[in-house]
């Protein structure tokens, strides 16, 4: 791309200065000729339009050979699929699931659609995933399961919590939909889990505009899957046209997450000497988070107090795809819902604090990263300037 000239002292786009890419965010999903490849032949064969053909189990059988796992339920949403392995697991009414204070607010209302209780612990202030050192304490007789994420670029620890699921009986839903194709302390992403969670939303790396899976080895888990959702026709379908396109994008994932991967890496480089945002770094030789998003610490006060959500307003006229996080689950639900197994304080300085890096810009050169920084530094020179005009 043609690279603008690195003018921070300019006022920012927000205050009426010219944006540093007036071409706004790279565009998802990409243009891909693969995906055309794969439409034309939809509309000449008619199977974008039929119940059953060969796409979906060719999707379901590229899937289980990817993870190396027996059985992939492919449904509608990631959301569905977090039900659907709630049900595998047989959570019960009056149960109670353990999940972090910070993660998205489907798995919390998933766990309410069984009619359980969603108990909540807090998160790492390093990394802001689920602290699997709380857990523990957070476990009683009414626990029948651990449902964790990994969100922002962030990995759980999961031997640590493999192994205390394990002393305790719990099986563990492991929610790899931020970062399909990672690698997880050595394993694939969702194999660590006794059922594990993939989404293709429209914006995720494996696209679809909708759409979902449940992966597991575990023959019991699929069959309660199949019984709920098989109803004389699927329940909560996965269409062949949708199976059809992200085919493709499977064969292509590694390499993108590489290139995403590398990207992310100079963009955190970069940030070392960038006061007032912290990157969600994991480290480990044996971690290769995905990069659905890139998740930021924010400190308003290296930013003359700008508040986080104006920052990010910020970002936005810029043209780069920076937002808030999520909002932390206790604070935008009624406490008659869930039970708090603590505090909750770092889930609560993310509410207020999580910025987040849509993916797509880590699949260009390196002018756009460098972009992102100048972003982030003009802002700062004017932030006093954009606080007065709030």
């Amino acid at each position: 791309m043609e690279q603008l000239p690195d003018n921070i002292d300019s006022p920012p786009a927000i205050l009426g200065g010219p944006s540093i890419r007036p071409e706004g965010p790279p565009a998802w999903p990409l243009r891909d000729p693969a995906i055309e490849a794969v439409l034309q032949d939809l509309i000449r064969t008619g199977d974008w339009g039929r119940y059953h053909g060969s796409h979906c189990q060719q999707l379901a059988e590229a899937l289980a050979a990817y993870h190396g796992i027996e059985h992939v339920e492919l449904c509608a949403s990631g959301t569905a699929a977090i039900e659907l392995a709630l049900r595998g697991l047989h959570v019960s009414p009056g149960s109670e699931v353990i999940l972090a204070g910070y993660d998205f607010k489907g798995n919390f209302v998933d766990v309410l659609t069984m009619g359980a209780v969603p108990v909540l612990v807090d998160i790492r202030p390093d990394d802001w995933q689920v602290d699997v050192s709380r857990i523990e304490a957070a476990i009683n007789g009414s626990t029948q399961a651990v449902l964790v994420s990994h969100l922002h670029g962030g990995i759980v620890d999961m031997p640590r919590l493999r192994e205390l699921a394990d002393h305790h009986g719990l099986p563990i839903i492991e929610d790899a939909c931020q970062m399909p194709g990672a690698t997880v302390h050595g394993r694939r992403a969702g194999l660590w889990g006794d059922a594990a969670v993939l989404s293709f939303g429209g914006s995720k790396l494996l696209s679809a505009g909708r759409g979902g899976a449940v992966l597991t080895s575990r023959a019991d888990i699929a069959q309660r899957i199949r019984l709920y959702t098989q109803r004389g026709n699927a329940a909560y379908p996965l269409s062949e046209m949708q199976a059809a396109i992200l085919v493709p994008q499977l064969e292509q994932l590694d390499e993108r997450n590489a290139q995403r991967a590398e990207n992310a890496a100079s963009l955190i480089d970069r940030l070392v000497d960038v006061a007032g945002l912290t990157p969600l770094v994991s480290t480990g030789s044996d971690n290769a988070p995905g990069y659905y998003k890139l998740g930021l610490q924010y400190d308003p006060d290296a930013f003359a107090s700008l508040s986080r959500d104006r920052f990010a307003e910020a970002m936005r006229a810029e043209g780069i795809a920076l937002d808030p996080g999520f909002r932390a689950l206790h604070a935008i639900h009624s406490r008659r819902r869930f039970r708090a197994a603590d505090p909750l304080a770092e889930a609560s300085r993310a509410d207020d604090s999580v910025l987040t890096l849509h993916h797509p810009v880590l699949l260009g050169d390196d002018g756009d990263i460098r972009q992102i920084v100048t972003a982030i530094e003009r802002i700062r020179q004017h932030a006093a300037a954009i606080v007065a005009a709030t």
